[in-house]
């Protein structure tokens, strides 16, 4: 038996990304070649282009695919801070690794700080409104970095606020939506920003594919050199073949949004109460045990006589079940989750759910945290 509850990581490739690929392994030619071949494989990356566009409210030319989210989130930070002139640059400790490590690694060319945030995950908002007002007034460049939903805790920002104070003080935005592109509605034109970022894997896509959101006119410079694909802003042959699964799970996750959030929503709320009735002192970290302040397809949890020791989601793998204590691109690492460490929290589970997660393996989940056997 296995129950897969680690979709904040990656999901199962869905039945009609899985045919739309297979499909494409045909369309051999290549998309930049002018004859008949190449004519029909770039016809299928400008359709897919051309859906996404519509279905955020943006233009074609403002969706540039790529290898995935951090490709798209290192190319918006760097890219700005080379080519556009921001000299400082906003962001969280509690970002996906994709977004820390740029900010690392740019740190003798950028003044980067760091939006305070409370012992929930909350970034404060009004402190930020009140250094870019200061800013604006003192001529500076700037960026403000903040992902629309936390991989770990599942903390949700305001982008609409987030966007509003970032216009009213001329400074660019970069939001990661990894993990609310094709979960949550995104309209591009009633919530301006400059960058955004998506990877298909997230929403039953295939990996190693994604795409960067650029607004027209910002000047942003390829990442990527060599040819004139991608409209000139990403050399390198396109992925055919994922660019058309990614088309055919965002087309499918964005006709049934409201029926798998519903679907979600009722799952995450199922194991709050089942894990709150089974050990009355958990503690969900984060926002996460909150649904209207958090993604639903989030929970993370922490219960003492569980997690002290380190080896819980040791044991559950050994009994078939897929979690995560935190993000997986950082599985492995030493010093556990970053994200866990800036709230001071003692540990924790993540379990993530998908539109095939059932409420049965939940159940399951709950029991087998009531079960597990004691380690010698």
């Amino acid at each position: 038996m296995s129950i897969y509850l680690d979709n904040a990581a990656t999901t199962p490739l869905c039945a009609e990304a899985k045919d739309a690929m297979i499909a494409a392994l045909e369309l051999f030619g290549n998309p930049s070649s002018t004859h008949a071949e190449g004519r029909k494989a770039k016809a299928l990356v400008e359709r897919v282009r051309k859906e996404i566009a519509e279905a955020l409210n943006c233009l074609p030319a403002e969706i540039i695919f790529t290898s995935g989210g951090t490709e798209a989130d290192n190319w918006a930070l760097q890219s700005s801070v080379e080519v556009l002139g921001v000299n400082k640059l906003y962001h969280s400790e509690l970002e996906h690794h994709a977004i820390t490590h740029m900010v690392e690694a740019l740190a003798d060319r950028v003044e980067a700080i760091a939006i305070p945030f409370n012992e929930h995950g909350d970034h404060d908002l009004d402190w930020l409104e009140a250094q870019l007002a200061a800013d604006h007034q003192a001529g500076r460049t700037v960026l403000v970095s903040l992902m629309h939903a936390n991989n770990e805790i599942g903390n949700l920002v305001d982008l609409g606020r987030l966007s509003q104070i970032t216009r009213a003080h001329g400074a660019l935005l970069h939001s990661d939506t990894v993990q609310t592109m094709a979960h949550l509605k995104l309209d591009f034109a009633a919530t301006p920003l400059e960058f955004a970022a998506c990877s298909a894997h997230k929403f039953h896509g295939p990996k190693g594919i994604g795409f960067a959101y650029l607004k027209q006119g910002t000047g942003v410079q390829p990442f990527i050199r060599g040819g004139a694909q991608e409209r000139g802003h990403r050399a390198g042959t396109e992925n055919v073949v994922g660019i058309a699964g990614l088309g055919a799970a965002f087309a499918t996750a964005v006709a049934k949004l409201d029926e798998d959030a519903a679907h979600m929503t009722r799952v995450k709320n199922y194991a709050i109460v089942a894990l709150r009735a089974a050990f009355p002192n958990v503690k969900f970290n984060g926002r996460s045990g909150d649904p209207d302040r958090s993604l639903f397809t989030v929970l993370n949890f922490y219960v003492p006589e569980l997690h002290e020791g380190g080896m819980l989601n040791f044991q559950l793998d050994l009994q078939g079940f897929c979690v995560s204590g935190g993000s997986a691109c950082s599985s492995g690492a030493v010093g556990g989750s970053h994200v866990l460490g800036g709230l001071k929290a003692p540990g924790g589970t993540r379990i993530s759910f998908s539109r095939m997660t059932t409420l049965d393996e939940i159940d399951a989940f709950v029991h087998a945290l009531k079960n597990l056997p004691k380690l010698d």
